[in-house]
């Protein structure tokens, strides 16, 4: 039995494997397209070379854009100065804490094996 997610997968595999050969028989041999009583091949030719391109760069824009405006609405990171300072006070923090909790904290039974 084959799962969901195989199965489209399968179907996005065929539709792309259909749509790559069409793209390459109509580029390479424009003539077939004489059986649809399409005369003007050069004018086909030109679009299945313009339409994927256009797609591709309209992607590529949007990718493009989606960094800027992440970049732009992002917050900056805090400067290595006041990360290293705050990492000094939390180790002098860490230091004096277990001679306090030595006194507060009772001891805890072991666990016998």
């Amino acid at each position: 039995m084959v799962s969901k997610d195989q199965a489209i997968g399968g179907v996005i595999f065929i539709v792309c494997a259909i749509a790559g050969l069409f793209y390459v028989v109509t580029l390479l041999y424009p003539q077939w397209l004489g059986y649809f009583n399409l005369k003007d091949t050069g004018s086909i030719q030109f679009w299945i070379v313009a339409v994927p391109v256009l797609v591709a760069f309209i992607a590529i824009m949007g990718i493009g854009a989606w960094i800027g405006w992440t970049m732009a609405t992002t917050p900056p990171p805090k400067p290595i100065e006041e990360i290293t300072s705050e990492m000094e006070t939390e180790e002098k923090k860490a230091e004096d804490k277990p001679v306090e909790q030595a006194a507060q904290e009772p001891k805890k039974p072991e666990k016998k094996k």
